[in-house]
């Protein structure tokens, strides 16, 4: 059963502010840092203004230590609408074709984005993700393996459950909703909306570790499920014929 919303530094005794992050690796420079930041902080800004952007559950968020935050896939704006919230810098897997724009391959490499070469089995990729987690850092993964067609929560593949197993990474199952309709696969290009990203409360390493892989997929998809209904509960979310049958 899914515990309720809480803060994680009642579970761990963390402070509830974030903390200096190492997701840019201990050997990352200050520019390098200084860039996330500013990117950041720049794609948060853009995203409220054209989606009106919120977020919730950040009370939930590890601010230190290996985790993978796992989440629904929705649409091209996923990575990051995560990223441009998640109190940390983190880690993006990106899929090898995504490397084929030299311009665009160097912008996600600076964002600190790991090549996954899907039709290879991604091994190198994954050996990759399992070393920056066991450095202790943060790694946003889709588990679908591609944007859904319908807006729906669709199965979830168990590799992340093993990575969390060998690293003794948490997990932070994230809720997307909303950009399915600002950006579906069947469209070329966003369009205005309201998105919503909520942080449900973690599985920490020690629990994982009681539990089989299966058992934590299922954990997992239960808490974005429920993550989705407690956005789908605020009328902002609705579509405009829900919110004004609500308030008749």
């Amino acid at each position: 059963m899914m515990p309720r919303e809480r803060s994680v530094k009642k579970l761990t005794g963390m402070p509830d502010v974030p903390l200096p992050s190492q997701a840019l690796g201990p050997d990352s420079t200050l520019p390098q840092r200084v860039w996330y930041d500013t990117a950041r902080a720049t794609v948060r800004l853009a995203f409220t203004l054209a989606f009106r952007l919120r977020y919730t559950g950040l009370a939930n968020v590890p601010r230190q230590g290996a985790a993978l935050v796992v989440s629904n896939h929705q649409s091209h704006l996923d990575p990051p609408l995560i990223g441009a919230g998640y109190p940390r810098r983190m880690n993006f897997l990106a899929r090898d074709t995504l490397y084929r724009s030299p311009l665009f391959a160097r912008l996600i490499r600076s964002l600190n984005a790991i090549p996954l070469d899907r039709e290879g089995g991604g091994m190198a990729g994954m050996k990759e993700t399992l070393r920056r987690l066991k450095r202790g850092e943060a790694i946003l993964v889709f588990p679908e393996g591609t944007r859904c067609w319908d807006g729906d929560i669709h199965p979830f593949k168990p590799g992340f459950a093993t990575l969390a197993k060998r690293a003794g990474a948490a997990i932070v199952p994230a809720t997307i909703e909303g950009a399915f309709q600002s950006w579906p696969r069947t469209r070329n290009y966003p369009l205005p909306g309201t998105i919503h990203v909520h942080f449900n409360p973690p599985i920490l390493s020690q629990e994982i570790r009681e539990l089989s892989e299966d058992e934590v997929v299922r954990e997992v998809v239960t808490r974005i499920r429920a993550g989705r209904e407690l956005i789908r509960r605020r009328p902002a979310i609705l579509p405009r014929h829900e919110r004004r049958s609500r308030a008749m």
